[in-house]
């Protein structure tokens, strides 16, 4: 995968990653790198590891063995907001549990950088300008509880975003959002690469996933199946691989890549 220009963000790696939870193997054995500057989508079949492997990038969840790496330097071994400052995780069912206003919910994205101190001038900034990035300005003074589905998606991505985190780790982003949403948060995450930051997203959507990412992994069974340049890895045979269907790749009228799955393999 590409390196950037900008060497002011860290590198993330994993190196010999293990994993078991509930007597089976998540991850075996696993090892990549990402690099900054790029968006790389994970793909895979349900129960492949893609969102444990997540878990384990964020901090949130420690392997058996094996390790992630910032930098070159073992993640766990940062204190909770140091990491929190480098990585930001939207999760793949995120939930909200407090029925508080939606400029407070943001707000929260900004505790690694403001810590007990309360927020300051740029944390302000940070959060409003998080808010117009995801179209929820107008939401500020409403109760988060009584939004739908699709408008908390788009809060809870507002307050990932206003943690301005090196590294934004983003599992299933577009679940219970329209189209045009849809369209709106893949072209966030795609600038947010563009400025230098690492994007890392989880998706089921093979166009998307061929119109927006740099770089692809495919995992299967706990392990990558393959990993590189999206035109390298979004083929007919590793897709076949990875979800036993046969897709047909394509362009659309305007140009764009289209993967469709046409039938089952037996």
């Amino acid at each position: 995968m590409t390196a950037t220009e900008n060497n002011a963000i860290e590198n993330l790696s994993f190196e010999a990653l293990s994993l078991t939870l509930r007597n089976r193997k998540i991850l075996d054995n696993i090892s990549g790198r990402f690099e900054p500057g790029r968006v790389t989508v994970i793909l895979g079949a349900n129960g492949a590891g893609k969102s444990s492997l997540l878990s384990c990038l964020a901090g949130l969840r420690e392997p058996q063995s094996g390790m992630v790496m910032l930098d070159g330097q073992p993640l766990l071994a940062l204190d909770g907001a140091a990491r929190g400052r480098s990585i930001g995780l939207l999760p793949q069912r995120p939930d909200i549990h407090w029925n508080v206003d939606v400029k407070t919910i943001v707000g929260l994205g900004r505790l690694p950088h403001s810590g007990r101190w309360g927020m300051s001038a740029a944390d302000h900034e940070a959060v409003a300008k998080a808010m117009k990035a995801t179209d929820c300005t107008t939401l500020a003074e409403r109760k988060a509880l009584r939004l739908s589905g699709g408008e908390q998606g788009r809060v809870l991505l507002a307050r990932v975003l206003a943690g301005e985190p090196r590294w934004l780790l983003a599992d299933e982003p577009l679940a219970s959002l329209d189209p045009a949403h849809q369209f709106d948060v893949l072209e966030r995450l795609k600038n947010y690469a563009v400025t230098g930051n690492g994007v890392i997203v989880v998706l089921h959507d093979l166009t998307q996933a061929a119109r927006f990412a740099d770089d692809v992994m495919v995992m299967k069974g706990g392990h990558i199946l393959a990993a590189g340049p999206r035109d390298e890895v979004i083929t007919a045979d590793i897709m076949a691989q990875a979800y036993g269907v046969e897709v047909q790749i394509g362009t659309s009228d305007t140009g764009e890549p289209l993967v469709v799955p046409v039938r089952r393999m037996r």
